[in-house]
């Protein structure tokens, strides 16, 4: 009896994949989209903020100081390492369809560096970040409600 229900079954199988194959004329569809990996683009890319823009008047632009190290790199598995002037942090990433780039929540180290520093700001507010674009070998990343605009160039 198990060979009747094993052979019936291979049957079934293979009349299904065999009808799947005839569902009509695929000259004329198009070819499915293949979706674009997690990571899209920026997997495998460091970059080196440039300034942060925000869309507040009053707050304008700031800019790191002389020596001062802010940098992102986007790992191929979705994890974001950062240095945060003398802190380090780290976070998860996904980069989706129009370019919309989702950053979890920044575990960094907590040293007290000098003053000014923006590392910790940047750190809450990478999180808001709604979207990306790339656009003359630089880095934008927008936040979201139209909270302002980190600009990254290329390490």
């Amino acid at each position: 009896m198990k060979k009747c229900t094993a052979f019936s079954a291979a049957a079934l199988t293979a009349a299904f994949l065999a009808l799947a194959g005839c569902t009509g004329d695929t000259a004329t569809r198009p070819p499915a989209e293949v979706p674009p990996p997690a990571a899209s683009g920026l997997s495998g890319t460091s970059w080196k903020l440039v300034n942060f823009q925000s869309s507040d008047d009053a707050q304008g632009t700031a800019t790191p100081g002389e020596g001062r190290s802010y940098t992102l790199e986007f790992g191929a598995d979705g994890a974001l390492a950062m240095q945060l002037d003398c802190n380090r942090g780290r976070a998860t990433y996904a980069a989706g369809a129009s370019n919309a780039l989702t950053i979890g929540p920044v575990a960094s180290t907590r040293a007290l560096c000098p003053q000014p520093d923006i590392g910790q700001t940047l750190a809450a507010r990478l999180p808001d970040v709604a979207s990306y674009t790339l656009r003359d070998w630089h880095l934008f990343l927008a936040l979201k409600m139209d909270g302002g605009i980190l600009e990254f160039a290329p390490l």
